[in-house]
């Protein structure tokens, strides 16, 4: 499972239109709480973070790498994107532990890849 976290319903529609189309399954997180939520009833292999929500997207990193995550925790995959103007947020996702840091137009491009990729079933990123 794929959880996902999207600013806006654009980017939420991409990405499950595209995780249903390769048959991943995919489902949206939109608060720490529904991260917990996931976490608890199904096995989650990956998590991609829109940082056009930072308080949020840094929130699930820290429960994801932070000293309270559990070993199976450390194991999920954490991939952040947002537009190549937030090199800073880049930057915070990236020291908090993010595996990837993703500009969005990377991520639209390769976005079947990355998500099979994420999913275990082949591609070459993430």
């Amino acid at each position: 499972m794929i959880l996902y976290l999207a600013s806006d319903l654009i980017w939420a529609t991409k990405i499950k239109g595209v995780a249903e189309h390769l048959g991943v399954p995919c489902r949206p997180v939109r608060t720490p709480e529904m991260l917990e939520a996931r976490l608890a009833d199904c096995e989650v292999a990956a998590v991609l973070l829109d940082l056009e929500k930072p308080e949020e997207a840094m929130a699930m990193i820290a429960r994801l790498r932070g000293d309270g995550a559990s070993e199976q925790d450390q194991k999920i995959r954490v991939v952040a994107f947002g537009p190549h103007v937030l090199v800073e947020l880049f930057q915070q996702a990236r020291d908090a532990g993010a595996d990837e840091v993703l500009a969005r137009g990377v991520l639209d491009r390769n976005m079947p890849e990355i998500l099979l990729a994420l999913a275990g079933r082949g591609g070459s990123r993430a």
